[in-house]
């Protein structure tokens, strides 16, 4: 029977003890996803290169097997104050600490040892795939006008897949996102500057992801590194409001705060201190006869490090 490329869905589930499945359950923690695809069996291929007497290809090997996961999901909270959202295992999974005040807040913020990880399932209507041991990395597409969406990409343990019916779904803990406009964006400030018309933001963690497989080691996903950085694309200010040239030739320090939505449990506060971020080399481009700035930024942590982004959900 032909397999329905409609017939999709992504479970995933915080692992209590790295690569061992969690066994997520459709009931539980399914997650809405769009753009799903999957690299089900990611492998470094090696070639004997046997000399022999006749020409063709030589056999090969096969090496470090893993699995690789990209999708989007919608940049939106919970629903309901102090409820994470369906995807904070997600973010966990991506080396971020999660903090819960009840009924109040859930804040997720950067850590450097003891990352979390999770057992994903995919299904492809009828055939599972069980990624362990799953980290990732993301990005965050704040754009005018369109849905703020996360852009995550994972890799994990190849497990064999199988012929299992097509879980059922209950999707929770996701409420619909709102437009990035200035109806739903309450508060952008860049550079202490709050007056600024914001195009777009572009918010990327930068972890690099190695997957390690040696002799008498564990086979492991690692964080080893991050580096964000973030783009911003506003309407070019006069130089009174804002000189953006002389901020980056002099190597200024600068903050960000966007806020996003307006009901509770579904308003989002992305932040960098006022060391986080350090400016790079501003540009102009057009957009509808106007004239526009892009600004490249890199997000610095401060000296209590771990703090270059935080991602506060209310």
């Amino acid at each position: 029977m032909a397999k329905l490329a409609r017939v999709r869905s992504i479970l995933a589930k915080e692992e209590s003890t790295y690569g061992t499945d969690a066994s997520p359950t459709g009931a539980d923690d399914a997650i809405q996803v769009s753009a799903l695809e999957i690299s089900p069996a990611e492998s470094e291929i090696l070639s004997r290169d046997l000399i022999r007497g006749y020409l063709g290809n030589s056999p090969q090997l096969i090496a470090n097997t893993r699995v690789n996961v990209t999708f989007t999901v919608e940049y939106a909270g919970s629903g309901t104050a102090g409820t994470a959202p369906q995807y904070g295992p997600l973010l966990k999974a991506c080396g971020f600490s999660e903090t819960v005040v009840a009924s109040t807040s859930v804040t997720y913020a950067p850590v450097s040892t003891s990352f979390d990880s999770v057992t994903i399932y995919i299904d492809n209507d009828g055939i599972r795939h069980i990624v362990t041991g799953a980290r990732g990395t993301f990005t965050v597409s704040l754009n005018a006008n369109q849905i703020p969406v996360y852009n995550f990409t994972m890799t994990g343990q190849y497990n064999t897949p199988t012929d299992t019916a097509s879980p059922t779904l209950t999707f929770q803990n996701q409420a619909t996102p709102k437009i990035f406009n200035d109806t739903n964006t309450t508060g952008f400030t860049l550079y202490s500057e709050t007056g600024l018309a914001l195009q777009s933001a572009e918010i990327d963690l930068g972890n690099e992801v190695v997957y390690r497989e040696l002799v008498n080691s564990t086979k492991e996903v690692l964080i080893t590194d991050r580096s964000a950085t973030a783009n911003f694309v506003i309407e070019c200010p006069t130089l009174a409001t804002a000189d953006f040239f002389a901020l980056a030739v002099a190597g200024t320090s600068g903050n960000l705060s966007i806020v996003h939505g307006t009901a509770a449990g579904n308003i989002i506060t992305l932040t960098s201190p006022s060391t986080g971020l350090s400016l790079g080399n501003p540009t102009y481009s057009e957009d509808q006869g106007i004239v526009m700035l892009n600004l490249p930024t890199t997000m610095v942590p401060s000296s209590s490090g771990n703090d270059e982004m935080t991602i506060a959900y209310t």
